[in-house]
């Protein structure tokens, strides 16, 4: 059975002379040993593919140390950092949407990826005529921070989705959202061919990212398709030739990537289904 590793408590500001109820926040953390075990099989996975992947290019393992790896990572700074880019001002926006009683919003959101530093939902698209589009107020690509000062970071999509699902009955909305574009831009810093990239991909799609490596400092996110290498269209490159061209590039990789969902959404692969 899993068991409770700490507890913390977040109160908000001290009595108020209004009356109103003060709230609490308990945050559990669990663990078990059958999390424990995944974790360390996913670990000896990613060490062993690692080492083949050295092997396969003439790199005796036992010639990289842990420490170098590591002395390489302490000297790249995060790239595309999104704490920084949601703290502009000009970034942030407090929007207010007009709406009939019973209308949807008219939009499909996504999620941002693991990896993001403020994980929340992007907008993906907008339903022609609907009080989103018709607002102008927003963009494909907006991330939405709180709905009616409800936070969404941190939340699942299927939660974010409920809670947008039942504004149906209100003519008002407030959305505090950031401006983003639908790209997001990476840029990795391999001085070797001897330092892991740190991420898999397929058909196109990241789907695993490792935890300060690399590639997690220069922006990949998981679940995130990739659209550019180097200022190439892969758009339509066969999976092998994606992962020739990461497993042999070194220096600075620029890459463009957006959600996979938004990317089938945008290239018709998808119908949206707008809430």
């Amino acid at each position: 059975m899993p068991r409770t590793a700490s507890q913390d408590c977040i109160e908000t500001t001290p009595g108020t002379t209004d009356g109103k109820k003060q709230y609490k926040m308990i945050c559990h953390v669990f663990e078990s040993e059958d999390a424990q075990l995944i974790a360390q099989s996913i670990g000896q996975a990613f060490s062993v593919a690692y080492q083949e992947f050295l092997r396969a290019n003439g790199i005796n393992p036992e010639d990289l140390s842990q420490k170098e790896y590591s002395d390489i990572i302490n000297t790249q700074e995060m790239y595309n950092d999104d704490l920084i880019h949601f703290s502009n001002s000009e970034n942030c926006k407090e929007l207010q949407l007009e709406k009939q009683k019973g209308e949807i919003l008219g939009v499909v959101i996504v999620e941002s990826g693991w990896g993001s530093i403020l994980p929340t939902v992007i907008l993906a698209n907008m339903m022609n005529g609907g009080p989103a589009a018709r607002s102008s107020k927003l963009s494909i690509g907006d991330q939405i921070m709180s709905i009616n000062n409800t936070s969404l970071v941190g939340l699942p999509l299927a939660t974010c989705q409920g809670i947008i699902k039942g504004l149906k009955n209100q003519v008002q909305v407030k959305l505090n959202i950031v401006s983003c574009p639908p790209v997001t831009t990476v840029l990795i810093k391999r001085p070797d061919l001897k330092y892991q990239l740190g991420f898999s991909v397929q058909n196109g799609i990241i789907c695993s990212l490792m935890r300060g490596g690399i590639a997690e400092r220069g922006g990949v996110r998981v679940g995130h398709r990739i659209i550019e290498i180097n200022g190439q269209s892969v758009v339509a490159t066969a999976h092998e030739k994606i992962v020739q061209a990461l497993s042999n590039s070194v220096g600075e990789i620029h890459m463009k990537t957006m959600p996979a969902a938004m990317f089938r959404l945008l290239t018709g692969q998808e119908t949206p289904m707008y809430i």
